[in-house]
């Protein structure tokens, strides 16, 4: 959340043609009474591109499916991982866990409202210290009873107390084997895997198993982990960070001239040279002159320039 807007996922696009991009949660409240230009922003370049929806709601929970895939949205996707305090009072996030008959009656709304538009679930393997197999196969079960085919494990248990929500990305053990043993007793179930995956043999080890693994934090901090991966998975040529960045100048130049301001584009490439020589150069360039009055593509040469990569692959 606040992460990936529509600025992020156009730069992702960029590194990672093939790759499936996923929007920010947004409640299902927000998107029928929101300010919808901005929560369901969109550019043509991010398809294929997800709509991740929070809420408990089934009615409205299919009312924002529908006002999604009229935005043009590729896939429906229900969060029911996000452990933070104030999804858990609003009942939906990872507390949905624990109700996977509201589970069900709500995605089976939500593809009744959009039938030829995919409805996924994202999940944990349970709450707090449920470590129970049964009940967490019961879940799945359940929901694909309801007609969901495709589920987004990320392999650890939430914490509904105790632990922030950086906390339950980190502390609960990862046990990516629940979601291998998933896909061998249900293989008609499309089974991507999530959670703690940092480099690209890790994720491509995942598919030994699995059908796909989803990057977070790791695909923000050093973005051109998903370039790699998409060439690994796809084929094509690995090309220089400079390369991808500028690339993304035409996408970068169009929302200028639109009155967006260039802070809001360019926060989402600071990790771009992460661990890179001149990366730090780099990012302070843009940190300290992105949000200056009349900033435009000028200051990104400015930091590209520090770098000195665009002689060789990066």
């Amino acid at each position: 959340m606040d992460w990936t807007d529509s600025h992020c996922r156009a730069f992702h696009r960029v590194l990672a043609p093939h790759a499936r991009l996923y929007s920010e949660m947004v409640h299902a409240n927000a998107v029928i009474h929101g300010d919808r230009t901005r929560l369901l922003a969109m550019d043509a370049s991010e398809h294929p591109v997800a709509l991740q929806l929070g809420g408990s709601e089934p009615e409205l929970l299919a009312q924002a499916a529908r006002i999604g895939a009229d935005a043009g949205f590729d896939e429906i996707n229900l969060n029911c991982g996000c452990p933070s305090d104030r999804v858990q009072a609003g009942r939906f996030g990872a507390c949905l866990m624990r109700e996977p008959r509201l589970v069900a009656q709500s995605v089976a709304a939500m593809i009744e409202a959009v039938p030829d538009v995919p409805v996924t679930v994202k999940c944990r393997l349970g709450v707090d210290d449920d470590h129970d197999w049964v009940r967490f196969l019961a879940f799945i079960d359940e929901v694909a009873a309801a007609g969901c085919v495709t589920f987004v494990v990320h392999a650890r248990n939430a914490w509904l107390q105790g632990l922030s929500p950086k906390e339950n990305r980190e502390v609960p053990p990862l046990r990516y084997d629940w979601a291998y043993q998933l896909k061998a007793e249900r293989p008609q179930l499309q089974v991507i895997v999530n959670g703690g995956i940092a480099d690209s043999a890790e994720a491509t080890a995942h598919l030994a198993h699995v059908d796909g693994a989803m990057l977070g934090r790791a695909a923000y901090h050093t973005p051109y982990l998903l370039h790699e991966l998409d060439v690994r998975w796809f084929g094509g040529e690995l090309r220089t960070r400079a390369e991808l960045l500028r690339a993304y100048r035409p996408y970068v130049e169009a929302q200028l001239e639109r009155g967006v301001f260039l802070k809001h584009i360019t926060r989402h490439v600071l990790g771009l040279f992460a661990g890179q020589p001149g990366g730090r150069s780099f990012r302070q360039v843009l940190s300290e002159g992105a949000h200056k009055p009349g900033a435009d593509w000028s200051l990104v040469e400015q930091a590209l320039a520090l770098t000195g990569r665009d002689r060789q692959a990066a």
